[in-house]
């Protein structure tokens, strides 16, 4: 791991950005570096994360790792290297949370690299609704839960103990789904993913 971190006083909410995917329906190209607005994916995601209020931002890079690290400018954020990757985003949540250990960080605020619809509003609102450690929070779009979501830090363990293959921490919000805030964020942000070739038309 990487630390280059910036200072920030205890009881941040730090950003989560997982951006460790291979994109392997994209032909085997690591979503971190898909071109947008002329440079790599990861930029603009961690540009989100820092203008919608994280000050402190960790990112989880797998697939080519060096190479994110060699053309992406990140400075600031603190780069965590996920060698589980391919086993899917449940590994990356696990190695995020856990580079957040003795950070002083009272929650972390988690987006996904390949969500560029959702911009600094979004992630705002979410974490305005941040009361502290016990907090769950979602997005939701047309009621819906989605991206970012805000896990306080009394639950990061059992969020690490439940995250698995892609599904991340779908089981243990489900678990918990009457204490989840939802925050309607479908007036600032469009929750789609960069998944297919398709999907490219979104990036610009």
């Amino acid at each position: 791991m990487t630390t280059r971190e910036t200072t920030d006083g205890a009881g941040a909410v730090a950003g989560l950005l997982l951006a460790a995917g291979g994109g392997r329906r994209l032909g085997g190209r690591p979503k971190a570096l898909l071109p947008h607005r002329g440079r790599p994916l990861v930029e603009h995601a961690v540009r989100v994360l820092r203008e919608g209020g994280c000050t402190r931002v960790h990112v989880v890079l797998g697939a080519q790792a060096d190479e994110v690290r060699a053309r992406a400018a990140l400075p600031g954020c603190v780069l965590v290297d996920n060698p589980d990757w391919e086993q899917g985003m449940g590994t990356s949540l696990r190695a995020g949370l856990a580079s957040l250990a003795g950070t002083g960080a009272r929650a972390a605020l988690v987006a996904l690299v390949d969500q560029p619809g959702i911009g600094p509003e979004a992630v705002a609102r979410v974490l305005g609704a941040s009361t502290g450690e016990e907090s769950l929070v979602s997005a939701a779009y047309e009621g819906v839960r989605g991206h970012p979501v805000l896990f306080g830090a009394a639950h990061w363990a059992g969020i690490a103990a439940t995250a698995a293959g892609d599904r991340g921490a779908r089981a243990y919000l489900k678990e918990h789904e009457p204490v989840v805030s939802l925050v309607e964020c479908g007036d600032v942000a469009r929750p789609f993913d960069i998944d297919t070739e398709a999907d490219l038309a979104h990036l610009e």
